[in-house]
C-alpha cells in the first residue's frame, strides 16, 4: 500500500526533531537577545565556562560543530571581546580558546538561561533528563562523536 510521504511528515522522526530543533531555538532567542548572544555563541561560552582553554578542535567536537563553523564564530566572539585565541605553547598547530573577563561575566550573566528554559519546557527535571539522555544516545548512534 503508497501512502503519500505528505501524509507522513507530521509522523516522521526526523520531522519531530526537525521542529523541535527550531523550537528550542526559538524558545531561546528571548532568552539570549537581552545579553547580545545568539544560539551557538551562547553554547560556545557554557563550554568555555566548564571547560576554559580547550583547543579549537575539542570545542568543535563537544558541540558538534565544524570547524568552518566554529571558526568565523569565535573570530566575531573575539572581536566582541568575549573569548581570547592564542597558539597553544607546546603545540602551535592547535589554537586555544579562553573567556575574557568580559567573557566570564558575560557567562555569569548568562548562568539563568537553563532554568528559565527548563520552566518553558513545562517539563519535570526528570523528564528533561530523561529526554536528554535519549536525544544523546541517538545522536551517538547516528553520528558518532569524533
Amino acid at each position: 500500500m503508497y501512502v503519500s510521504v505528505m501524509t507522513l511528515t507530521p509522523d516522521m522522526l526526523c520531522f519531530a526533531l526537525h521542529s523541535a530543533a527550531h523550537a528550542v531555538h526559538a524558545a531561546h532567542a528571548p532568552l539570549l537577545q537581552p545579553l547580545g548572544l545568539t544560539y551557538p555563541q551562547y553554547l560556545v561560552l557554557t563550554s568555555l565556562q566548564a571547560r576554559d582553554g580547550q583547543s579549537v578542535s575539542e570545542l568543535g567536537a563537544e558541540l558538534r560543530l565544524e570547524s568552518n563553523t566554529l571558526t568565523p564564530m569565535l573570530k566575531r566572539m573575539q572581536a566582541d571581546g568575549w573569548v581570547a585565541r592564542r597558539r597553544d605553547t607546546a603545540d602551535e598547530r592547535l589554537v586555544r580558546i579562553s573567556l575574557t573577563a568580559e567573557g566570564r561575566e558575560l557567562a555569569a550573566r548568562a548562568a539563568g538561561v537553563p532554568r528559565a528554559f527548563a520552566e518553558r519546557t513545562g517539563l519535570t527535571i526528570d523528564q528533561i533528563a530523561d529526554l536528554r539522555d535519549v536525544l544523546a544516545v541517538l545522536r551517538d548512534r547516528l553520528k558518532p562523536a569524533r
